[in-house]
């Protein structure tokens, strides 16, 4: 009895789930979030620096920025704003909410109406999966991969600190081609 046509079956299929492994997307490892947040520390003013485009800033043209003012329940206040056509700058306000268990690396946020809070669509996820040791550079995401933000305390970036933050997603699977620089004036 030969041998041989087994050794040539499972030598191909040695291949054939080498070669698999080497292509299966990173999207399949869960995105990973830093291993928690000081919330004091983390709020305050940061500068979009780049985003994944997005239904609800196509209007914003430059000076993106997010505001986070801790309240007394826990939650924090999220104020968004952009320069939009003409000059305005257009506002939006918001809730986060920390997911229990996450150390405050996870949170959902909502910019609806508290009234339809209730309703779990309205609440988008919004995960820190990088942060710098002084709270000068985060990046956010999505489990999904479908929104990213680079964020930073300071209007612009140096190239190395930029290329940081886009070499970390990039590693999570983020499709970082997709990411556009917000202008900031």
């Amino acid at each position: 009895m030969s041998y041989l046509p087994i050794t040539r079956a499972l030598s191909s299929l040695a291949v054939a789930a080498a070669f698999l492994s080497a292509t299966v997307p990173v999207q399949a490892q869960e995105v990973v979030t830093v291993p928690s947040v000081d919330l004091k520390r983390y709020v305050g003013k940061w500068y979009e620096i780049a985003r994944f485009p997005n239904s609800f800033q196509k209007k914003c043209i430059a000076n993106a920025t997010a505001e986070y003012r801790a309240r007394s329940d826990g939650d924090i206040d999220v104020t968004n704003r952009c320069k939009v056509e003409g000059g305005v700058l257009d506002q939006a306000d918001g809730l986060a909410r920390v997911i229990d268990g996450s150390r405050n690396a996870k949170m959902q946020v909502r910019f609806a109406p508290p009234w339809l809070a209730w309703f779990p669509l309205v609440w988008g996820d919004y995960w820190i999966i990088d942060l710098d040791a002084d709270y000068s550079i985060a990046t956010v995401g999505t489990p999904s991969r479908d929104y990213l933000w680079i964020l930073a305390r300071k209007p612009a970036l140096s190239t190395a600190e930029y290329e940081a933050a886009v070499n970390n997603a990039t590693k999570q699977g983020f499709d970082t081609s997709k990411l556009v620089k917000t202008l900031q004036e």
